[in-house]
């Protein structure tokens, strides 16, 4: 293979066995992850090019919370390639930013999901033009796709192939760090971990016409890492769930190749209150419903129970077809769709997002 093109891959995350990105020259070391960093805001919203992945990523429903019409996933990517470290020119791509963005429709059909994708290659000026991301608080845009934090409203703008869709965001709560205040172990050695920044609870309106409901709610994440995933660790399976009382539950777990947990972690925060970690023993996955993909062939678990200190709870998809295959662009398969919380006695409790990866081949960051 042509060893650019196989730089370009490895850049893509797909998978093939290349020496790790080396850190930007002149990165800030605060970009790195570490339990002692205290984060500080807004300057933390922003991008942190020294370290080597980063995701701005905010889910979403709406209509109510009886009928909810439909979901929304709008996520930015920024990846340092660490092929350009060191080259004197302006339009070396020290990193890459891509965009995924999706809605759900719901429908007695099984409803419809749409999705498209970008991907450029980024010199790492904060003021570029046609695409950046800055580093002072959270302003991130490919083109016309766009996602920001302006006071205590986050904004973005799609214009996908198939749809576009203009949301703001308000926020109705403080800052959720996950894990120790901000630092979240993804694995048993502490270098696998991010800072971790979610904002639940995000009062929604939004606009497009493919827009059934104009109100609802929504969730952000924030996160970066150095390295994020062990060597056995092949994917994960994540939730991110706005109560209707209010509350905020977070639950993840990374996998093996043999479907067992190497690592699991979360939170419980009730409204208004303070966010109760979770321990990786303190949470367990089962998978109760598989659905394949007829695009793909995966198999992909759409229902699970969800066992922590919160409760024993069922997270169920609400369409199956939420499947995101991009491994023709920006190299990733996942599963990434709407779905409802429910408690022991079968009463729907909240809204949210279930997040799957690693089903159709391991995942390479």
């Amino acid at each position: 293979m042509n060893p650019a093109r196989r730089r370009w891959l490895q850049a893509l995350g797909l998978g093939l066995a290349l020496p790790a990105a080396a850190p930007a020259a002149g990165a800030p070391d605060d970009d790195i992850p570490r339990r002692s960093r205290v984060l500080r805001f807004p300057r933390d919203h922003g991008a942190h090019p020294g370290a080597r992945t980063e995701w701005w990523y905010v889910t979403g429903w709406l209509g109510t919370e009886a009928q909810p019409a439909g979901g929304f996933q709008v996520t930015f990517f920024r990846s340092r390639t660490g092929v350009a470290r060191g080259h004197p020119s302006r339009f070396a791509a020290r990193q890459l930013l891509f965009a995924h963005a999706a809605v759900t429709v719901l429908g007695p059909d099984g409803g419809r999901h749409v999705h498209d994708q970008r991907i450029v290659r980024w010199n790492g000026d904060p003021a570029a033009p046609l695409a950046a991301a800055a580093l002072d608080t959270a302003r991130v845009h490919i083109g016309d796709w766009r996602l920001a934090l302006e006071g205590d409203r986050w904004t973005s703008r799609i214009a996908a192939r198939d749809f576009t869709l203009e949301l703001d965001m308000a926020r109705t709560q403080p800052l959720l760090l996950q894990g120790d205040a901000g630092f979240s172990r993804k694995g048993p050695d502490e270098a696998q971990a991010s800072h971790y920044l979610s904002e639940p609870q995000l009062r929604v309106q939004a606009a497009g016409p493919r827009v059934q409901a104009r109100d609802g709610r929504a969730w952000m994440d924030h996160e970066w890492s150095e390295e994020l995933l062990h060597p056995q660790a092949v994917g994960w399976d994540w939730i991110g769930i706005n109560l209707f009382n209010g509350g905020a539950l977070t639950a993840f777990q990374l996998r093996r190749a043999d479907g067992s947990a190497l690592w699991a972690g979360g939170s419980a925060r009730a409204a208004g209150g303070v966010a109760r970690a979770f321990a990786p023993d303190e949470l367990r996955f089962e998978a109760q419903r598989r659905w394949r993909s007829p695009a793909s062939g995966v198999s992909w678990p759409v229902q699970w129970a969800v066992v922590s200190p919160a409760g024993r709870h069922v997270v169920r998809a609400l369409a199956d077809a939420q499947e995101l295959d991009s491994r023709a662009s920006t190299g990733a398969l996942y599963w990434e769709g709407l779905a409802e919380l429910l408690d022991e006695a079968g009463r729907r409790v909240g809204l949210g997002y279930l997040e799957l990866t690693g089903y159709g081949g391991a995942l390479r960051l």
